[in-house]
This record gives structure tokens, C-alpha cells and sequence, in this order.
């Protein structure tokens, strides 16, 4: 039976000192959030005028999120350290299952999205024609949204849609909106920012309804990461989704074409020998390297997809 989370329950050790919640907040909005004291307070004042309650996630920052999310009037979770992006959106789903909601919205807290949107998101949860609401820069982009990130979003996007066999045009937006089926259903093993790619490899598994609304966003400052070495990290992890949900797509598929690159230079090399009887050493090493890989990617993809489904 759902319950009311307690308030002042203790959260990886902490105790955090909430503001006055309603008994049974119908909505939720969920911020998580790593030093953003310059930006929350506003993002959470803006965001409270849209649903019930809203939820910070400090995820260890070291300057005063907690303290200016309180002074807004959120309900604050802090964990102890810097646990990463899917660990706090992991938090955030926990209380809005205990808490029974009607719907749970993400927003970033660097005042990226705009709080005006939530109620466009909410709109298709809450009248029932969505499980999972995203909102897209790439829909009708009306944002300066920096060439880079336009490539890099779009790589990734697609590597997750062929994956997740779930079509969307941004795959990696924050700002997103869930009804009471996908709170339950979605439970997430990644902690990092490729969180949002898994969310849509767990909504395809579990059947939920996706929708997705234009949104505008804002970049105030540069990027606090490298662009390359974040978007590598990301690439990487979707990567990892991929290999261990398709196994047969992802090493299946590189392994047949190895194969058979393996066996056309075979092809060749024997019949450069007929022609000109001169056995080519080099070609005939490409023979046996792209034959053993494309044999083992084929085997390795197999017996994963075997184990899957064991396990399934």
C-alpha cells in the first residue's frame, strides 16, 4: 500500500529538513541537481507555481543548494556525495512512488528548461495519452542550442533509437514528464548521465505510451565538462546499453560482416593463386583475422542472447 514519505526520514545518512508538503501531492516535480545554488532557487519559485510539491535531489554539492532549494520552499533530498545524475533520479522516483503521485516531471536545476513548459508535459500524464512525455529541442527549435551539442545530441539519439527500437528526436532531454505506470515500471542500474538513453530502452521493454512536446532552452554559461569527454561518456554508456540488451544486434550483426569481408579476401587470395601462383601473405593474414573475429562476435552474440533470455 502506498504511504506518505516521511519527511524527515533519513536519505544515504542525512537528514533533511523538508518545508511543509501536502499530504498527498498529486503532482511532483523532481530537480536534480550538483552545486546549482545560483540557479535553484529560481527554478524551484517558478516550478511551485505549476504542481503540489516540488523535490529537490542535492546530489552532494558542496556549496548552498540545499540551503537556498529549502529557502525556496522545496522539499529537499541530499545525498552525501556526488553519486551522478541517474542515482538522484533514481531518489526522485522512489518518493514519487511512495508518495502515490499522479505524475512526476524532471527538470534540470541549472535553469536550462523552462518552468512554464511543465504544465504543456503534465498535460498529456495527466488526461491519460502519455506514459512518458519528453520534451525536445529538436522538434520546432526555436533555442540558440550551440552546433556541437546539435551533432553530438543527434549521435546519440540515434544510437539510442536503434537500440531502444523506441523513435524519439532527443533522447538525452532532462525535462520529462511520467504517469503512475512509468514510475512504477521504470527502475534504473545506470547512475550517470546516460540515464535518460536507458529510460527509453526500460519504456520500450515495459510498453509505455512515449510522447514528446517542443520545448525552448536556455544556456547561461559553457559547458562545466569537456563536450567530448562528456559526450564520449555518454556514447560509451549507450554503447553498453545496447550490448547488453541486443546482444545479437550489436555483436551479431559486426560479427556476420567480418565474416564475410573474411571470407570474400579468402575468395580472392585463392584465386590470385590459381591465376598467378603466388600465395599473397598479407591478404591471406586478413583472411584468417577477419574470419576469427566475425566467429567470435557471431558466438559472443549468441550465447548472450541466450543468457538474456535464460535469464528473462
Amino acid at each position: 500500500m502506498s504511504h506518505r514519505p516521511d519527511p524527515d526520514r533519513e536519505e544515504d545518512g542525512n537528514t533533511a529538513p523538508l518545508s511543509t508538503e501536502p499530504k498527498q501531492p498529486r503532482t511532483v516535480a523532481a530537480i536534480p541537481c550538483h552545486n546549482e545554488e545560483r540557479f535553484i532557487g529560481s527554478v524551484v519559485l517558478r516550478a511551485k507555481g505549476y504542481v503540489d510539491l516540488v523535490l529537490v535531489v542535492d546530489d552532494g554539492s558542496s556549496d548552498s543548494t540545499q540551503h537556498v532549494a529549502q529557502l525556496a520552499g522545496a522539499t529537499v533530498i541530499r545525498h552525501e556525495s556526488n553519486k551522478g545524475k541517474g542515482a538522484a533520479i533514481t531518489s526522485a522516483f522512489q518518493y514519487a512512488r511512495e508518495a502515490g503521485c499522479s505524475a512526476l516531471v524532471l527538470l534540470d536545476g541549472d535553469g536550462q528548461h523552462d518552468p512554464d513548459d511543465v504544465p504543456r508535459l503534465l498535460r498529456l500524464v495527466l488526461n491519460g495519452e502519455a506514459d512518458m512525455v519528453v520534451g525536445s529541442r529538436f522538434l520546432q527549435i526555436k533555442s540558440n542550442v550551440p552546433g556541437y551539442r546539435v551533432w553530438g545530441q543527434q549521435l546519440l539519439t540515434f544510437v539510442t533509437n536503434l537500440g531502444s527500437q523506441a523513435k524519439l528526436t532527443d533522447s538525452q532531454s532532462g525535462f520529462r514528464a511520467f504517469s503512475p505506470k512509468a514510475i512504477k515500471a521504470l527502475s534504473f542500474s545506470e547512475e550517470g548521465l546516460s540515464v535518460e538513453s536507458e529510460m527509453q530502452f526500460l519504456a520500450k521493454e515495459a510498453n509505455l505510451r512515449l510522447a514528446e512536446i517542443p520545448i525552448t532552452v536556455s544556456y547561461h554559461d559553457k559547458a562545466r565538462r569537456s563536450p567530448v569527454a562528456h559526450g564520449m561518456g555518454v556514447f560509451n554508456s549507450v554503447l553498453g546499453l545496447v550490448s547488453r540488451r541486443l546482444p545479437l544486434l550489436f555483436f551479431g550483426v559486426p560479427g556476420a560482416v567480418m565474416l564475410g569481408v573474411g571470407i570474400w579476401q579468402g575468395i580472392r587470395v585463392l584465386q590470385l593463386y590459381e591465376d598467378q601462383e603466388v600465395f599473397y601473405l598479407g591478404p591471406a593474414l586478413l583472411t584468417v583475422l577477419f574470419g576469427i573475429l566475425g566467429i567470435l562476435s557471431l558466438f559472443t552474440g549468441l550465447i548472450l542472447y541466450t543468457i538474456k533470455s535464460y535469464l528473462k
